[in-house]
């Protein structure tokens, strides 16, 4: 038995519909996927902003010595030296370079601020410094919550400095005092230089002149001297 014409019609808009609804379907599901994705890549990027800014290079520095190690395990396994395989694969440039850094004696790159200058010479302090864990665990033990000193707890009497510890620092302090006198940007009096001015101000005007024009003004000077100048 024939479909009339308006059972066609109605099967032909009931799988438009079918269509539709199945279009629909897949647009919200690929919505969902999409707004799930931009989601995680707003927290991802969250994170990478929090993040400090030497990230990076810690990352690939912490993945080049784990690559490092794995390398010498391998090459002692191997039993191979290690220090002049590396050596063998590394371009004269940059092995110029690191002997450069190592004969470096002053690695101290400059006053910066005073935050770095600090941490630089608490850095070199505590080279120096040999713990004593087993006396540092006696004394915890011994002075208990005083240890650490609160703010109610009088430390006076509490610690005993050691008399090796009281050395160190004397020496220390005498060889920072030391160095400051070697490195003092003071400037001696040079008597023999020519005195061309009246007070410190004018001497300083006058170093200032010297420096830019003294190149252009060095034969007037000769022919003043010697009574020469027209």
């Amino acid at each position: 038995m024939e479909q009339s014409k308006e059972e066609r019609r109605t099967e032909s808009i009931e799988c438009k519909y079918a269509e539709r609804m199945k279009k629909l379907k897949e647009l919200h599901l690929k919505r969902n996927e999409a707004r799930q994705l931009n989601h995680k890549e707003v927290v991802e990027e969250d994170k990478r902003n929090k993040l400090p800014a030497n990230w990076e290079a810690r990352k690939r520095r912490a993945e080049w010595i784990l690559d490092d190690e794995k390398n010498r395990e391998e090459a002692v396994k191997n039993g191979e030296d290690y220090d002049r395989i590396k050596l063998l694969n590394i371009e004269a440039s940059e092995a110029e370079k690191l002997e450069r850094r190592k004969k470096k004696k002053n690695p101290d790159q400059g006053f910066a601020d005073y935050e770095q200058a600090t941490v630089r010479q608490y850095n070199r302090l505590i080279k120096n410094i040999k713990p004593d864990m087993d006396d540092y665990y006696r004394k915890r033990e011994r002075l208990g919550e005083a240890f650490y000193g609160g703010p109610n707890t009088i430390l006076h009497g509490l610690h005993v400095d050691k008399k090796d510890d009281i050395d160190r620092m004397v020496n220390d302090l005498e060889k920072q005092i030391s160095k400051r006198e070697k490195y003092s940007r003071r400037r001696t009096h040079n008597d023999d230089a020519d005195i061309d001015y009246i007070n410190d101000r004018n001497m300083k005007f006058n170093k200032k002149l010297e420096r830019f024009y003294g190149q252009y003004t060095t034969e007037i000077k000769q022919n003043l001297e010697r009574g020469t100048a027209v």
